[in-house]
């Protein structure tokens, strides 16, 4: 489980073929400390398993679906939102967030203004009725509180902070990002389902 708490940005530097995966390199300072081979670290909201640790990055392998079903953050240069897998007694200061990347949404817009920039995100049809105004979603892992639902396109408002501490201020209208809805929206979809 994660938070959406971004630790730090870090930088593809290679991508290969290796076994029918493509194995990913990643450099990073601050998402090192502590990590094993083993770990998990969600990699723009992707939960990602290290498989070889460097003194300036670790690897992932991404099965061709994981590359199938996430926005195209996977080739060298392309910098990424990192954040280590929470444990039992952290703070929980954004959500809880799984890594299992629900889809890829689409940016419209992004409105900028002193102090708060306004992104528009489209969802795909499936996830768009799980995604509430003031609800939480998930974009490129980070955790954000959604302002404003209309049909399938959704507003988050970013702070400076945010913006200077996640990839999200790079972003323009057409790009792609990865979305985790709210655990809890598809949990009370689930028991409707079972009580009808």
């Amino acid at each position: 489980m994660f938070t959406g708490i971004v630790e730090e940005v870090g930088r593809v530097t290679q991508a290969e073929p290796k076994g029918g995966n493509l194995r990913v390199w990643i450099e990073a300072e601050k998402v090192l400390e502590g990590t094993e081979v083993g770990d998990s670290i969600a990699t723009s909201g992707a939960c990602l398993t290290v498989v070889e640790l460097s003194p300036r990055g670790f690897a992932v392998e991404l099965a061709q679906e994981t590359v199938k079903r996430t926005a195209p953050r996977w080739r060298p240069g392309a910098r990424v939102n990192l954040e280590r897998a929470a444990r039992v007694g952290d703070r929980l200061d954004g959500h809880l967030v799984t890594g299992h990347v629900d889809g890829v949404g689409r940016v419209t817009r992004f409105d900028r203004r002193p102090g708060a920039h306004d992104l528009y995100v489209e969802a795909p049809a499936e996830l768009a009725r799980y995604i509430a105004a003031k609800g939480s979603i998930t974009i490129d892992g980070v955790s954000l509180t959604v302002v404003e639902v209309r049909g399938q396109v959704f507003s988050v408002t970013l702070i400076p902070h945010t913006l200077q501490v996640t990839t999200l201020g790079e972003l323009k209208p057409g790009d792609a990002v990865n979305l985790e809805i709210d655990i809890i929206a598809r949990y009370v979809e689930r028991l409707l389902e079972v009580r009808t």
